[in-house]
């Protein structure tokens, strides 16, 4: 469904992306995983058309060159972006609304789905987005992108910043999503990637160094030290 070829981003002189390829299947969901600065971020930014590229990407069969990214989303490609961009200026309700300006006409979630999945809103639901903690805000762009019928979701980063309690239970909230759409989802922690997503894919300098299922990665102390810098909850160091 999503596939990416030769991908190449840069920053002036800085290549934060150096030849990612990948292929998505419908109804997969991959982890990409990488340390700070591995380029996680920018192949996401890259796909979506939010910044120039070298390569290609094309989204169910569609090449994607020459697409601005809004209409990217139109195609049901949609990106959830780093850094919890809330409406602070309008209410959790009208942040939900603005996702349908994506929707194009596809069928999809509708507010009571959301407010199902993240019963946490339904009493904030008139509540302005800058009075939101950050574990409701991701709750909220979460829902919003989901208000925009996505047929593929890219998610960045979604518990960064997040209490242990409240990123599992956006974690529980994204198995629940994947079981309607494709998923590519941008983690450093490689539980709650594990937990949701069936493949994992690492990420260093800008290449992809390994792929795996998850359940090969997340039981392997040497992967983790080696690609990620990390060990499972409880083994030695």
């Amino acid at each position: 469904m999503l596939v990416v070829e030769d991908l190449q981003v840069s920053y002036g002189t800085t290549e934060a992306v150096r030849g990612v390829s990948l292929s998505i299947d419908a109804g997969a969901a991959v982890a990409l995983l990488g340390a700070n600065g591995a380029g996680k971020t920018s192949t996401l930014r890259g796909i979506t058309r939010l910044e120039p590229i070298k390569g290609k990407v094309s989204f169910d069969g569609k090449d994607l060159a020459g697409l601005a990214p809004e209409a990217v989303a139109r195609l049901g490609l949609i990106h959830v972006p780093e850094g919890r961009h809330v409406f602070g200026d309008l209410t959790v309700h009208e942040n939900l609304q603005m996702g349908e300006t994506a929707k194009s006409g596809r069928s999809g979630w509708s507010f009571d789905d959301v407010y199902d999945l993240f019963p946490a809103l339904v009493p904030l639901r008139d509540r302005l987005g800058f009075a939101l903690s950050g574990g409701e805000q991701q709750m909220v762009v979460l829902g919003r992108a989901l208000m925009a019928a996505p047929r593929f979701l890219l998610v960045d980063e979604p518990s960064l910043g997040l209490a242990p309690v409240i990123a599992h239970a956006v974690a529980e909230a994204l198995v629940e999503v994947r079981d309607r759409m494709s998923l590519l989802v941008v983690e450093q922690n490689v539980h709650l990637a594990t937990q949701v997503c069936d493949r994992a894919v690492v990420i260093a300098e800008g290449q992809i160094r390994f792929e795996a299922e998850s359940h090969e990665l997340r039981d392997s102390d040497e992967l983790l030290a080696s690609y990620l810098g990390q060990r499972r909850t409880g083994a030695g160091t």
